[in-house]
């Protein structure tokens, strides 16, 4: 019987356990005590035309997002949707539900409603008396390539519409799938796509004019002559035109401008938000435009001058900091005209669709794109290659760049600039490579790679146990000119693995497979998931941010969760990505970051810190009031700001003189904690369009309200005064400005200068105040910051051991640097901090933007820490004494940076950051040639510098683990996985990583190796998937007992997403060691899920790897990620807390555990199985078949061979019971 209708008899028995019909929730997502229309108990196959899939299905993950409570529990679809996801196909067929003690409902005799559309729900008041809903969790049954045909669309118009012609019309049919778009392979319907019929529009008629239009208004309404003109139009459909001329201009004479008092033109302007905009210029359109009046103060005007009865014309309204606003009037004779104009604040341009780099041959066409956004929306683009303005004539009019017949010489980088009168902002460059004929931009023959063989394999002649295994470069292909045009609906062609071949290298007696890259070749790009994940929690108490809105740009598109935790998919195309974060509760100002991704697919996890509003005080609107800003922990405040009487607004422009509810919340860059909670990353766009840092001597939220009604109020014209003795360099007091945040592109816009003024503050002594005014009206966050020109770049690479081996650098790391002001003389005691970055290290490390100083090395210093997937890396110690060769960089310039590691004076604090000077590197010192300080205009350098060139160097901290892949894949890096039987991970789109807890009892910590073969799928049993080394951590609780959480391959479906493959996983402690025991759960479910392996050797432990993700109660840790070191980093955590939902560090061996061993010294001279299984492997095979006994090997099955020995491992056992054989409803069971 197939899985699917399996599937149904298990969806079947699920809605025989007495359940009543099904009720639906259309309420909040998750919970819901309303009672509403019926669902449907049974799915509709009949629409879902599986005979056409020909693939059955699978089951999902579990989920569990509710536990009972309340009324009872609810796993609603919808809610598991928003949660996860991507997670759910469209159209699930069946849903089956456990409790987490893993019973169906009828065997815990609970009333139980579900629905394959819906989800699931258990009602407390529906149970019999006396009990309550369990805790569930279920799962979808998903149509694998289930594809059917859409409606045809309707016919489109004819493709020839010019009169006398004939052409084509089309309509066109979708090939829909039922699950998301499958990421392997394209899934194809049988039949056409797209239908043609021929079509014609017709003979034409001979072209003839039509009548002449009335004269229009003349270009002077009054004051001066002008003309006025009346056209016709040609009414004809070929190409021949009309004799004559279609527009006649005429004089029309000068008339002076009338005062008609009974004549008035009324109106109001407002921002783009409503609130009412004082002071706006209103003009009467025309040549010149006539000066009419301004608004008041409630954003009103009147006029009365200048304007009659049967007027027509345009008003315009103008105003500092907004775009100007455009309206008809049109006397409708009563004698009163009225207008509304709606003015949108200027907006920067911001740069939203980059070129994309683009590959031809000599001859092919090729065509550039980019987009800005803005306001007012850019009208005009520059294309630059190489840095040189190209001229108008090579441009295309609007935002595209076309270049027909390439030659060689036009290759280089391209990119545009987009202006308005706001500004201008430069798009990223993108590379045009031109190719001579018969020229290959991707080579057959592979790049060398890399990989570490098992401890036991022979070293070659040089002493190392590398092995290469060739990579092809994910470079991009020659497309043809006939491609799309290269605006983003294209992917492009990519090199990629062509051909593998199995190779097998001696080791111990026995041949380690390998898959090694054999021929590389041009395809289909890839297009990875690009994700960012993370967690938001207040920067004071570490509180989440429960259901926070999130946004980007200003689009919302999620809530964070529950401890707020929060996913976010990266549009494409970005370049860069804003994000703000918003507390629904309005007790956190909002938190607008710029979070750093990696462009080449999986997620990079992010910390967010939100900054506590500052409790509010009242104000007395009626009088004038100083807010200090920066006044905590006893330092002088940085300055003031001053609200003079009738300073507050509301919306409407009324003066609002009652009691103000006033938050001023202060980020006071002298508070080293405040870095992480700051807005933004503290760059603007110059004039020339290129986005460059500021240094920031602070930034501020403001919040002002209504005393009783709590409405948000505006400001008019208020002063901002900044003490210059808070300046402590003093050619930052000429340059210093007043910046507002741009919420949607993250990039700071000028609102003033500040200039010196002569003050006092009360009876204090007169200083010198940098003083700046600006109305608060929309934005509400603030930045007293200077443009900062002393910049330079600091190299830093990332690597997966303390060897630091070129071939073993980590990529998707999060590097981070914030940029310190050191005080005079003491460089490892910062003043203050003054900007900060982070970037995501690629193959070749990350170059981090940073201030520095050419004549004062220690006038900037840098603090610098790298995470993968929320774990710190280590930096290279800098105590007792610098190690030149570990740091990375040669003295004497290592002196000269002062590089020193946090725990330099400390050893109890962490390893994990480091502390240089960044002193610009001197171009006339052969010695400050080599990084890994680089000036600010030689990013090219840094980023293409050699691994032997000098760079700063951060570490993971793995003692004793060790990976081995048949198929080799690079964590770091998801271009390079490959499709094939025996890949470790069989999806590249999403990564399930599985443990085992295993518990030894012995003096010593013990390695401890998982080995991973094909155990039921018939293209992969008895082949070697991958090997994994784990050492035992102690526990400090427990004498004599450490734990070892171990990575083995999980079970579920190959790459082909065809069958499922029940790995055989061999469980083997290191040491003279004999298993005592096995989880009883675990036990059981093997038991009860054949067939079973042999595991009858009491040095090891075998199994066929469940297929459900069991939890800390089985020994086994679960957890699905888009990043497969993310995903593993968590399970690892929950390994050692022997929890499902826990994390920690410390190992707590006697918790969750799946197997527990014994091990004990061994007497000199006597070798432990696993070290026998490696020395001597038929001995080992000996022993092994001694104790399974000769009537057991004359049962066994087609037995495995075992890597290490040569010989064959315990393969499974024949049952009486098949996968095929059929079972009971309760015991179907699919992959998850």
């Amino acid at each position: 019987m197939g899985e699917l209708a399996l599937a149904l008899l298990a969806l079947a028995a699920l809605h025989g356990a007495g359940a009543t019909e099904p009720l639906e929730n259309d309420s909040e997502p998750g919970k819901s005590g309303v009672e509403g229309k019926p669902w449907k108990a049974t799915p509709n196959l009949a629409d879902l035309d599986l005979d056409t899939a020909g693939r059955g299905a699978e089951w999902t993950s579990w989920f569990n997002i509710d536990h009972p409570g309340g009324d009872g529990d609810h796993e609603s679809l919808e809610a598991i949707r928003f949660y996860y996801r991507g997670r759910v196909c469209e159209r699930p067929v069946a849903i089956q539900a456990r409790t987490t003690e893993w019973a169906l409902p009828e065997e815990v005799g609970e009333v139980v409603h579900a629905s394959p559309k819906k989800g699931f729900r258990c009602i407390n008041k529906e149970q019999p008396p006396g009990k309550t809903c369990s805790n569930y969790h279920i799962r979808f049954l998903c149509p694998l390539e289930h594809i059917y045909w859409s409606h045809w669309s309707s016919w489109s118009p004819c493709s020839r519409s010019a009169c006398g012609s004939s052409g084509s019309q089309t309509r066109t049919r979708r090939c829909v799938n039922a699950r998301l778009a499958a990421a392997l392979k394209e899934v194809k319907c049988k039949g056409k796509a797209v239908e043609r019929r021929p079509c014609s529009a017709g003979p034409c008629p001979e072209p003839v004019w039509m009548e002449w239009g009335s004269w229009g208004p003349c270009s002077h309404s009054c004051g001066s002559a002008g003309t006025r003109a009346r056209r016709r139009s040609c009414k004809t459909t070929k190409k021949t035109p009309c004799p004559g001329e279609p527009t006649e201009v005429q004089k029309c004479p000068p008339s002076p401008c009338p005062d008609c008092p009974e004549h008035t033109l009324k109106g109001n302007v407002v921002t783009g938000t409503g609130a009412a905009l004082p002071g706006a210029r209103i003009y009467l359109e025309g040549r010149p435009p006539v000066l009419l009046g301004r608004s008041d103060a409630h954003g009103h005007f009147n006029v009365t001058t200048g304007l009659c009865q049967g007027t027509t014309s345009n008003i315009s309204a103008h105003h500092e900091g907004f775009a100007p606003g455009l309206a008809p009037v049109v006397s409708n004779g009563s004698g009163m005209a009225v207008v509304h104009l709606r003015l949108r604040r200027l907006e920067k341009p911001y740069m939203v669709l980059h070129p994309k780099a683009k590959v031809r041959v000599a001859g092919q066409d090729v065509t550039f794109c980019c987009k800005a956004s803005g306001t007012p929306v850019p009208k005009k683009y520059y294309w630059y290659h190489n840095g040189t303005l190209l001229e108008r004539k090579a441009q295309q009019p609007g935002s595209r760049l076309a270049l027909r017949a390439l030659a060689p010489e036009q290759a280089g980088t391209y990119h545009c600039k987009a202006s308005s009168e706001a500004g201008a902002i430069r798009s990223a460059p993108a590379q045009l490579t031109v190719l001579a004929q018969g020229q290959q931009s991707c080579r057959s023959e592979p790049e060398p790679s890399l990989v570490e063989l098992p401890s036991e394999c022979p070293q070659d002649a040089t002493g190392s146990r590398y092995y290469n295994v060739g990579r092809c470069p994910p470079s991009p292909c020659s497309s043809s000119s006939a491609t799309p045009s290269g605006c983003g609906e294209d992917t492009g062609h990519c090199c990629g693995v062509r051909r593998m071949e199995l190779r097998e290298i001696p080791c111990a007696g026995s041949l380690l497979p390998v898959k090694v890259v054999a021929e590389c070749g041009c395809g289909p790009c890839a297009q990875p998931r690009v994700l960012v994940q993370g967690r938001v929690t207040a920067a004071d108490t570490g509180e989440p941010l429960r259901f926070g809105h999130i946004f980007l740009g200003g689009r919302k598109v999620g809530f964070t969760g529950y401890k707020g935790s929060f996913t976010i998919e990266v549009p494409p195309d970005t370049q860069r990505l804003v994000a703000r974060f918003v507390d629904q509760q309005q007790r956190f100002v909002d938190a607008i970051r710029v979070l750093p991704f990696d462009r080449r697919g999986g997620s990079v996890y992010q910390e967010v810190k939100m900054l506590r509003k500052k409790e509010p005080v009242d104000l007395d609107g009626n009088r004038s009031n100083a807010i200090p800003l920066g006044e905590e922990s006893g330092r002088e405040p940085v300055g003031e700001l001053v609200l003079p009487a009738g300073a507050f607004l509301r919306p409407s422009g009324e003066v609002f003189n009652g009691t103000v509810r006033a938050s001023v919340t202060f980020v006071d860059p002298r508070d080293m904690a405040t870095a992480s909670a700051a807005s933004s990353d503290l760059s603007f766009a110059n004039a020339e369009g290129e986005i460059v840092p500021l240094r920031t001597y602070g930034m501020f939220s403001v919040d002002f309200r209504e005393g009783e009604s709590g409405a948000a109020l505006q400001t008019g014209p208020v002063q901002v005064r900044m003490d210059t003795g808070q300046v402590w360099m003093p050619e930052h007091l000429q340059k210093m400005k007043l910046w507002s945040l741009n919420p949607e592109t993250g990039l700071w816009e000028e609102e003033g200068m500040l200039r010196p003024v002569e003050g006092s503050r009360g009876r204090r002594e007169e200083r010198t105040f940098l003083v700046g005014n600006l109305e608060i009206r929309e934005r509400r966050l603030f930045n007293l910051d200077v443009p900062e020109d002393r910049r330079c770049f600091v190299k830093v690479r990332a690597y997966s051991n303390e060897k630091f081996n070129p071939y073993e650098q980590l990529e998707g790391v999060v590097i981070s640097l914030i940029n310190l002001e050191p005080q005079p003389g003491y460089p490892t005691n910062p003043r203050a901090w003054g900007r900060f970055d982070s970037v995501v290290t690629g193959p070749n490390g990350a170059c981090l933007p940073a201030f520095c100083d050419g004549q004062r090395p220690d006038a900037y210093s840098a603090y610098v820490t790298a995470t993968l997937g929320g774990e710190e890396l280590e930096a290279v110690a800098s105590s007792p004494k610098l190690n030149p060769s570990a740091i990375g960089v040669s003295q004497p310039y290592l002196g000269k940076l002062g590089y020193r590691r946090s725990d330099h004076d400390d050893p109890n604090l962490k390893k994990t950051a480091f502390q240089i000077n960044v002193a610009k590197p001197d171009p006339n010192n052969v010695d400050e040639t080599n990084g890994p300080i680089y000036s600010y205009r030689s990013l090219e350098e840094c980023e293409s510098a050699p691994a032997s060139a000098n760079h700063l160097r951060f570490y993971r901290v793995e003692v004793d683990k060790y990976e081995y892949n048949v198929v080799p894949f690079k964590e770091s890096d998801l271009t390079t996985w490959t499709g094939d039987y025996l890949s470790w991970w069989p999806n590249p789109q999403e990564f399930r990583a599985c443990f085992i807890k295993v518990q030894i009892e012995g003096p010593q910590e013990y390695m401890v190796r998982s080995r991973n073969a094909g155990g039921s799928h018939p293209r992969t049993r008895g082949q070697l998937y991958g090997l994994r080394d784990a050492r035992s951590v102690r526990d400090m609780q427990l004498d004599g007992t450490s734990g070892a959480c171990v990575e083995f391959k999980c079970s579920g479906m190959l790459f082909d997403q065809s069958l499922v493959d029940r790995t055989l996983v061999s469980i083997i402690p290191q040491g003279s060691c004999r298993r005592t025991a096995i989880n009883t759960l675990l036990r059981d479910y093997l038991s009860r899920h054949p067939p079973l392996a042999d595991n009858n050797h009491t040095g090891a432990f075998t199994m066929l790897a469940p297929v459900d993700p069991l939890g800390h109660n089985y020994g086994i840790y679960t957890v699905t990620d888009q990043n497969p070191r993310l995903a593993k980093e968590i399970a690892i955590g929950r390994c050692f807390d022997g929890t499902s939902d826990g994390f920690s560090r410390e190992m707590r061996a006697g918790a969750g555990t799946a197997v527990t061993f014994v091990c004990q010294e061994r007497p000199p001279g006597r070798e432990s199985f696993f070290q026998r299984l490696l020395t001597a492997p038929a001995e080992a095979l000996d022993e092994i078949r001694r104790e399974m006994g000769a009537g057991e090997m004359r049962r066994a099955p087609p037995e495995v061979m075992d890597f290490a020995s040569g010989a064959r491992a315990p393969g499974p056992t024949p049952t009486r019971r098949t996968p095929s054989s059929p079972r009971r409803p309760s015991r179907v069971r699919g992959q998850p």
